[in-house]
C-alpha cells in the first residue's frame, strides 16, 4: 500500500504562483508513476500532470503546459506541482496519485489517491 498526503493549497490571486507537495509513504519502492489531477465544482476530475518516478520524464495537460511544472524528490518520496501564472479556471481540489504499474505517463489509471488540497484562484 502507498499513502499520499497533499499540501500547499490555498488562496492565490490570478497571475500568482503556488507550489503543491505530495508526500508518499508506505511501499514507495513500488511506485512507477505519479500524477496530479484536479476536480472543480460540478465537473469531472481531470488530468493535470504526470511523472515517471525513475526517469523524471513528465507529461502535462495542454491547459497547464507552460504554466505548471511537475517534479520529484525520490530521496524524500515527494512530488511537487509548481503552479505559475494561475488563472481562476485553475480553481479546484488537486489530487495526487501514484501507480505501481510501469505504464506510459500518458495513461490515466492510478492505484492510489490522496485526499486532495483546495486551490482557489481569485480574479
Amino acid at each position: 500500500q502507498v499513502q499520499l498526503v497533499e499540501s500547499g493549497g490555498g488562496l492565490v490571486q490570478a497571475g500568482g504562483s503556488l507550489r503543491l507537495s505530495c508526500a508518499a509513504t508506505g511501499r514507495t519502492v513500488s511506485i512507477a508513476r505519479m500524477g496530479w489531477f484536479r476536480q472543480a465544482p460540478g465537473k469531472e476530475r481531470e488530468f493535470v500532470s504526470a511523472i515517471n518516478w525513475n526517469t523524471g520524464w513528465t507529461y502535462s495537460a495542454d491547459s497547464v503546459k507552460g504554466r505548471f511544472t511537475m517534479s520529484r524528490d525520490n530521496a524524500k518520496n515527494l512530488v511537487f506541482l509548481q503552479m505559475n501564472n494561475v488563472k481562476p479556471e485553475d480553481t479546484a481540489v488537486y489530487y495526487c496519485a501514484a501507480d505501481r504499474r510501469p505504464l506510459s505517463i500518458t495513461r490515466l489509471e492510478y492505484d492510489y489517491w490522496g485526499q486532495g488540497t483546495q486551490v482557489t484562484v481569485s480574479s
